[in-house]
């Protein structure tokens, strides 16, 4: 777990583009509340529109049971790793070209940074 950690600091700080953020977790729920809600659950075993995020820091891509996902994303071969889950964020048709999610994606790295700090405390 020690070692998951110290690998996601040094990818929040390659994804804040070499400045120095510390991404805060707290901030993370907030962002999540405004942008990801509507559709994900943090609930484990609680799915809506999309899956449920608890855990989701490593998981395989497209392997929550009873989720329709796109063959674009059961085959996009995607662990969610922070860097993965920050280039999702960013621009979901880009990252998942043919993937179902309808969120245009959140530009602001400081808060991609924060909402991922807050993902990772799911588990």
């Amino acid at each position: 777990m020690k070692t998951t950690r110290s690998i996601l600091a040094a990818l929040l700080l390659a994804v804040s583009g070499g400045h120095a953020l510390a991404a805060d977790a707290k901030h993370g729920a907030d962002v999540f509340a405004e942008n990801c809600a509507e559709c994900h659950s943090v609930k484990e075993g609680k799915n809506k529109k999309g899956p449920s995020l608890f855990g989701v820091v490593g998981r395989k891509a497209g392997t929550v049971p009873d989720v329709a996902y796109s063959d674009a994303m059961k085959q996009s071969g995607i662990s969610w790793t922070p860097d993965k889950i920050d280039a999702y964020v960013t621009d979901p048709r880009k990252a998942v070209p043919g993937g179902k999610m309808k969120f245009d994606g959140l530009p602001n790295a400081a808060e991609r940074a924060d909402l991922i700090a807050y993902l990772s405390t799911l588990h």
